[in-house]
């Protein structure tokens, strides 16, 4: 039998009803903890009162607010399922994400509010609420929930939609334990405690939001200050601001490379930062320098949404001597590095990443073919291609479908984009592979030059020679005023080659 799951905001509710729970920059809205167990019991009550049951699913779009994380335990409370929805998605590509979960109720932004009216009618959603007046009403008015669902730990949390960069998005199934187990390595890895102020500046739709380290904030009793989108200016204000007492913040490698290219970071006090966390990308060593010349060390780290996420982490005392690496595996985790003979790989080769654990997805949501195709015997195919050293360090490489073949040599792209951050006139690039008569593929360089820089093809080419084989070097380069990226930052490369991808002679 499972073991139970416990509502996290009504165990701090009572044993620290005024520590602050949840922060919402946008609106200054200050929410302690027993302030938020109120707020979610009444929620949860209008919901159950509106005939909201177990395992049935409630979608949001919204930008960040408190208010997401609010219906988020609701769900908790009734046995629904919580889906966030990544409201930079066309409504075409939502109606197919709504197609697949099937939502008995969607909860909307204003600024929305056409869209929630266009999918409710296309998908058939029979509930709609509004964010603001309508959903404070429905938190305050009514009556609190008298008796909270009794859950355990394999009863679904919430499904993430992936995405999408490698074809349509999969629901990825989150459970309660999932989320605990998540909770358990956030603590042992990256510090956090009940002393903990979280910064949160990615979209929380995608789970280096949720649960990096949101989620694990609220499961030990911590603050958690949410901005509703990335602003590079006013987290640099944050983080040093001694008032707002910022100890752990996470972000993808754009978020870093974005602060640091604003005017005020190099003013910007990093003494209060316990945990600077960067993940979702391999990292550039230009950017771990920058910060680390300012005061703070990135420790980098490595995680999907399919395992909840945290799986390596880089321990801050070896972030330096170990800079590249994603660390090393979180407690609990087993980890192989498989090459094409389904064989591990020997230390210091590249393969496919495989891993296991209480923390690794059961499945996708209405896909068992894609389910049992992404598991080996219990071993979850990352899709990423990475390297263990002789010192049991793992080294995320690239995405294994980013990887092209040149004259008969694997090409992995991340590579040699960490060599073109290095070019100082460079503010933003990425390296695709295309068709090539003569060598199978070629790499095409996609630069965005910095403000005031003029830069070449030929000079770009002759940056990377000496630093790189020549079969790495890119065959040509393209210029362009911003790179595509994805709603979390990421680099969206399968828009990049779409644009950017023509066939070279």
């Amino acid at each position: 039998m499972s073991a139970p799951y416990y509502d996290c905001i009504a165990h701090h509710a009572m044993r620290q009803p005024r520590s602050l729970a949840a922060v919402d920059l946008a609106t200054d809205r200050h929410h302690t903890y027993r302030a938020f167990d109120n707020r979610i019991a009444r929620l949860a009550a209008s919901f159950r009162s509106n005939g909201i049951g177990p395992s049935d699913r409630i979608a949001v779009l919204a930008p960040n607010t408190t208010d997401t994380f609010e219906v988020q335990f609701a769900c908790g409370r009734i046995g629904a399922i919580f889906v966030p929805l990544n409201w930079r998605l066309a409504n075409p590509e939502l109606r197919a994400i709504l197609a697949d979960c099937t939502p008995a109720m969607l909860v909307y932004d204003p600024e929305f509010a056409d869209r929630a009216q266009d999918l409710a009618r296309a998908c058939g959603i029979g509930q709609l609420v509004s964010l603001g007046p309508m959903f404070e009403r429905i938190a305050l008015d009514g009556p609190p929930l008298d008796q909270p669902v009794a859950a355990t730990l394999d009863d679904i949390s919430t499904i993430l939609y992936t995405s999408g960069t490698t074809g349509l998005p999969k629901g990825a199934i989150i459970t309660h334990g999932m989320n605990f187990w998540n909770t358990v390595h956030c603590m042992s890895l990256a510090g956090v405690a009940r002393s903990t102020v979280f910064l949160g500046l990615l979209p929380l739709f995608h789970t280096g939001g949720l649960n990096v380290f949101s989620y694990p904030v609220f499961q030990v009793g911590g603050t958690v200050m949410i901005m509703r989108t990335f602003d590079a200016g006013e987290s640099l204000r944050l983080i040093g601001d001694p008032s707002a007492g910022v100890t752990h913040m996470f972000g993808v490698p754009a978020n870093y490379q974005f602060m640091a290219q604003n005017p005020s970071f190099v003013g910007t006090d990093m003494s209060r930062l316990v945990f600077a966390g960067v993940g979702g990308a391999p990292t550039p060593d230009a950017i771990l320098r920058t910060w680390q010349a300012q005061g703070a060390i990135l420790q980098q780290g490595y995680g999907m949404t399919e395992t909840s996420p945290l799986v390596l982490v880089l321990d801050k005392e070896d972030a330096v001597r170990k800079a590249g690496s994603a660390g090393k595996p979180a407690l609990n985790m087993e980890m192989r590095v498989v090459g094409d003979d389904g064989c591990d790989a020997p230390p210091g080769t590249i393969g496919e990443l495989w891993v296991k654990g209480p923390n690794i997805t059961k499945g996708y949501w209405n896909q068992p073919e894609v389910t049992a195709a992404s598991f080996t015997d219990g071993w979850l195919h990352t899709g990423d291609a990475a390297l263990v050293d002789d010192e049991g360090y793992y080294f995320i490489v690239d995405r294994w479908k980013d990887m092209y073949i040149s004259g008969g040599e694997n090409v992995y792209p991340a590579e040699v984009e960490n060599v073109l951050y290095q070019n100082e006139s460079i503010a933003e690039a990425a390296v695709i592979g295309v068709s090539n008569a003569r060598w199978g593929q070629v790499g095409r360089a996609v630069v965005v030059a910095k403000a005031g820089r003029t830069l070449t093809e030929d000079e770009v080419v002759a940056h990377c020679a000496i630093n790189l084989a020549r079969y790495k070097l890119p065959h040509s380069v393209v210029f362009t005023h911003a790179l595509p990226r994805n709603a979390t930052g990421k680099v969206h490369k399968p828009t990049l080659r779409q644009t950017f991808g023509d066939d070279e002679p």
